[in-house]
């Protein structure tokens, strides 16, 4: 028996609906990242990107445990002199939910080129609509 290995031109791309409401966003965003990285394929190949589309809806009622919201903070620095600009994740969940999603998935991918171009197949959404109906996807269902 010989080891199937997927190469770049036989990858078959599904969409899959991932549900955030109610939900913790670090585990949510770390099933869109697997997702996204094809981990759950049967013929998954780390060097090959082999991973599907998935659409984050409802994120504004993605839950963050503890006391992040108040203690943990989204932090970025523009390279001057005092340019350290922080806001604080309850603000974020607030706001831009979405943003929160995103770098939460993007802090779970590898720091690569494929993996960068893997994230170009995250949509994530606020409610529960979303643009992509066309597409046909389909419920996530394993936890």
């Amino acid at each position: 028996m010989s080891t199937t290995l997927a190469r770049k031109e036989t990858v078959s791309r599904k969409w899959f609906i991932l549900d955030a409401a109610g939900k913790p966003l670090g585990r949510t965003a770390t099933v869109a990242a697997n997702i996204l990285r094809g981990k759950h394929k049967v013929d998954y190949t780390p060097n090959v990107d082999c991973g599907d589309h998935v659409i984050v809806i409802n994120t504004s009622q993605a839950v963050l445990t503890g006391n992040k919201l108040e203690q943990k903070y989204y932090r970025r620095h523009s390279g001057w002199v005092g340019g350290l600009k922080e806001i604080q994740y309850k603000r974020i969940m607030e706001t831009k939910p979405e943003f929160a999603m995103m770098q939460a998935v993007r802090g779970m991918m590898s720091k690569n080129s494929r993996d960068r171009s893997a994230l170009k197949r995250l949509r994530v959404f606020r409610g529960a609509e979303h643009t992509h109906e066309a597409q046909k996807p389909t419920a996530w269902t394993q936890e």
